[in-house]
């Protein structure tokens, strides 16, 4: 219940609002009361929902940015993996191309005597 009362100390706040009020008026004091705390209760859930929800999109946004940031990496790393396989490529050709000539048999220049 309420921290720091105890049934004793409730049964003398009972007995006093008995005396102040009356046992006529007491039943619609009590209503009246628990009005007021289910309102104040349901004032109270609605501060923490917004507040949860305030959270929920706060998060949501993080997220959203983190997913950016994700995508925006991925693209940078596929073009820098496009990047080093075209280079590779690239290379492959110019030693085959290399090695190709290298061992092709070069042609010897013709000497004056052999046009003769």
């Amino acid at each position: 219940m309420l921290p720091g009362i105890g049934f004793s100390e409730l049964l003398i706040l009972a007995l006093a609002a008995l005396i102040i009020v009356g046992p006529k008026d007491l039943p619609l004091m009590m209503r009246k009361a628990g009005q007021m705390v289910a309102k104040a209760r349901s004032m109270a859930r609605e501060f923490q929902a917004a507040f949860e929800d305030i959270a929920r999109q706060s998060e949501l946004e993080d997220l959203r940015k983190e997913i950016e940031d994700l995508k925006r990496n991925n693209a940078m790393t596929e073009a820098q993996d496009d990047l080093a396989n075209m280079e590779s490529d690239i290379n492959a050709a110019v030693m085959n191309k290399e090695a190709a000539e290298a061992e092709a048999p070069t042609p010897e220049p013709k000497s004056k005597d052999d046009a003769a």
